[in-house]
Formats: C-alpha cells, structure tokens, sequence
C-alpha cells in the first residue's frame, strides 16, 4: 500500500506516493483541461498554500515516458525567482501529480495592452528579467528551446510584478545526444539554425529573445507571411526590417540590441551575458517616450487575445503541441513537415481554447 507523502524508492525516489491527493490538497476548480491533462487551483491542507496541480493519468503516459521524465528532471533542477517552479511530484496508483508555483499576473502582451503608458524602458527592464532567467538556465547547460511571449507571464496582477518564465516541454540538457539536433520551438521564434536542421545550442534562445524584444517595441512580429514555407524562408535569411512608421521612435540603441540577438550567424549572436552588457539593458540609452498607444494598437491587430482565465496558472503550456516538425531536407532548399503527432507536456497552457494567432501588419 502506497505510504501517503512518502517517498517512493527505487527510479522514481523524486516522487511522493499517496494513496488519495485529496486527502493533501483541497481541489477549489480546475483551471484546464486538455488530451492528456487537467489543471487544478488546489490549497494544500497542512499550510493553506495555493498552488496549481496538473492531474495527469498514467494511461496517457504510455509511450512519453521519456518525455515526460525529461521535462521533471529539468524542472526539478531549476531555481530562479523569474522561473516557474515545480514545487512536489506526487504519484498515485492512476496518476502523476505536478505541484507547481500559481502565478496570477497573466500574460506578457495582454498586461502591456491594458497599460496606458509604456516605454522603451519598460521593455528594457522586462527584457533584462528574461536574459537573467535565461542566462542562469544556459549557465546549468539547460536549453528552453520554445521562447515566446505565450511563456512570458506575470507573478502577480501588481505593477511592478516580475516576469515569469513558464514552460519546459521543450527544454533540453545540453550534452545529451543528438537533442541538440532535434527541430524544434514555435514557428516565428526560432532561430535560422534550428530551421536549417543544422545542430544547435543555446544561442537559439538568444535568437527568440531578439524577436521577442522586436515585438515589445514595435506590436508586431519580425517575420510573418500566410505561407509556412515563405515564413521559413524569411528566418533562414534572417529578412527582417525597422519599419516606418512604427520604428521612427525608437532609440537606435535599441535596435542595435535587437540587431546583436537576431544575427542570423550562431557564432556571432550576442549571448545573454553580452546582451545584459549592452547599453539599452545595463546603461541609459533606452528611451521613456511613451508608446503605448502604437505597440498596442499593433498588438491587438497582430496577436489574437489571449484566452487566459482570471488567475489562471503559470504552469500553462498551451494547447498548441507540435502536429509536425519543421525541417529542411538534406542538400535542399526545400521545407518539409514531419509529422510527430500528439505529445504531453508537464507544464500546460490548455487553459487555451484556440492556437496563438499572427494576422499581418495593416
């Protein structure tokens, strides 16, 4: 008989055998549903702690064992205030119970829409907390690998609330085989090398920080087109541009930031440390005009609304999981989609009731 809050033995010494979760935490609602998982704003019974708890059943595990022990062994190693934390495992005769950290604050462009001011240096700030959660994972040889503002959320409705950084489905050690080979991420946010089937390495996170920077300045994204293919084609020549009107306001330094993240050469992009030494993060070159008034107007046309619930979890990966990877094929210009079918993620966003959405720039 599994001892409640023990530790079980053997592989899975990480996990917390009990016979009913419901005797350790106080289910209130559940804040998602998807294929494989729910997601439940739970209170744990002996601190009166909130917390969010992703339910997932054994039986849709078979299969993504690896997987899913991948995303568990990455999420149990980090600890950093702007990083969603996994806080217990525990595993019942059915099911594996995720207890993760509940943020509130919503997401990244949802939050700067509803501001009525909003700077360069905003963006700034809000970038320098995603180059230092990310410098620290790179610094434990950990990849995120699917950087978006989608995993970009805030700890709590205040402010001055800090950025959290959600979402590990992707997220690989460095030095494990040929992961580093693997395509993959969100088409818009990967980096050329990724695309180009080349092998990889923590500069692909650099490169999805320069879009996402390239976005909170402007409200719209880097490379867009109807056609994957055409969209592909874009980021593999890294064709991107500071459009008029949209970028007549913002600093030079600024786009020289960007410009140093967004090299289409993995060996010349900036890294996290160089990009946290360039002046529009560490000096004063970051403009305090107010532009909300075009970001979010931009924002509004080019993203689709976000489809968060009030208090809804930061451990939210979103219900878009790959239906195929994108890759060249070897010797050939040509794109082709690999279909990879359905995968579970430890950390869900399927709260979300339609994909993320790109519309042109009008």
């Amino acid at each position: 008989m599994a001892r409640e809050n023990g530790e079980s033995g053997g592989d899975g010494s990480w996990k917390k055998n009990v016979d009913d979760i419901k005797k350790v935490f106080e289910f209130k609602e559940v804040l998602g549903t998807g294929a494989f998982s729910e997601v439940v704003l739970a209170k744990e019974k002996a601190t009166g702690k909130m917390v969010a708890v992703k339910c997932i059943p054994k039986k849709a595990l078979k299969g993504k064992e690896t997987s899913i022990e991948n995303e568990i062994a990455v999420l149990r190693k980090i600890k950093h205030e702007n990083i969603v934390a996994l806080e217990d495992i525990y595993e019942s005769p059915n099911h594996l119970y995720l207890i993760m950290q509940l943020v509130s604050g919503g997401e990244l462009f949802d939050r700067i829409v509803e501001k009525g001011f909003y700077t360069e240096m905003d963006a700034s700030r809000l970038i320098k907390q995603v180059l230092d959660a990310v410098n620290y994972l790179h610094a434990m040889g950990i990849v995120h690998r699917d950087l978006k503002p989608e995993n970009l959320l805030y700890y709590n409705p205040h402010d001055e609330a800090k950025i959290m950084i959600s979402d590990f489905g992707l997220s690989k050690m460095e030095g494990t085989g040929d992961v580093m080979a693997t395509a993959c991420g969100t088409p818009g946010y990967v980096a050329p090398e990724v695309l180009a089937q080349k092998p990889y390495s923590k500069a692909v996170d650099c490169w999805s920080i320069g879009v996402i920077a390239y976005i909170l300045l402007c409200g719209y994204p880097p490379f867009y087109d109807e056609n994957d293919s055409k969209l592909f084609e874009q980021i593999l020549k890294a064709d991107y541009e500071f459009d008029a009107p949209y970028w007549d306001d913002i600093s030079d330094s600024a786009k020289d930031f960007i410009s140093s993240l967004m090299e289409k050469d993995p060996e010349k992009r900036f890294t996290c440390d160089q990009a946290l030494a360039h002046p529009w993060i560490a000096g004063d070159t970051a403009l305090c005009k107010n532009i909300h008034e075009s970001v979010s107007r931009q924002m509004r046309k080019n993203f689709a609304k976000s489809k968060w619930r009030v208090g809804s979890v930061c451990t939210a990966l979103r219900e878009f999981v790959y239906e195929s990877v994108f890759c060249f094929s070897a010797g050939s210009e040509n794109l082709s989609s690999i279909n990879c079918g359905p995968a579970v993620s430890v950390q869900d966003s399927e709260v979300r009731t339609e994909p993320w959405e790109l519309r042109s720039v009008v």
